[in-house]
């Protein structure tokens, strides 16, 4: 998995991460809903970029389960180390620690986003394509070990 940006409401989360960690995190206004209507669950983040709301919202069943081992889900959420480029010669390993996550049945998905104008015109393809898939876990608190250069 590769993070092209991280965006986060708060400007101190920011700092941290791209001066500790050499990210490319950015601080914008952000929102998100979690909303159980019967046998729903609504989930909706949301970002504002300049004056425009960017957004992804989903709507899943109400209980997350398991993740089933060596699925698709598993390969993408389940990692537990970062990389992040420090020179041309140098990278930063990190280990990310938390308990296993839950994940919730996706039955219909929303992507309300201009890829190009946040990512950069390489992505503007994506504004107009199909994921080829969808998720949403139960995530937990992290902590962020061993941070080393390779």
């Amino acid at each position: 998995m590769v993070f092209i940006k991280e965006i986060v409401p708060k400007a101190a989360i920011t700092f941290v991460a791209n001066s500790l960690y050499n990210e490319h995190y950015e601080t914008q206004k952000m929102k998100h809903r979690w909303e159980t209507i019967g046998e729903e669950m609504h989930t909706e983040y949301a970002w504002r970029d300049d004056h425009t709301w960017q957004k992804f919202s989903v709507i899943s069943g109400v209980h997350a389960k398991p993740i089933p081992k060596k699925s698709e889900t598993e390969f993408i959420i389940e990692h537990y180390w970062g990389y992040s480029k420090r020179s041309a010669t140098k990278t930063t390993q990190y280990e990310v620690t938390h308990p296993r996550w839950d994940a919730y049945d996706i039955k219909s998905y929303t992507i309300d986003v201009n890829f190009g104008k946040i990512y950069g015109t390489e992505f503007d393809s994506l504004s107009t394509s199909k994921p080829i898939s969808v998720m949403l876990a139960e995530g937990s608190e992290i902590t962020v070990e061993g941070k080393s250069t390779v």
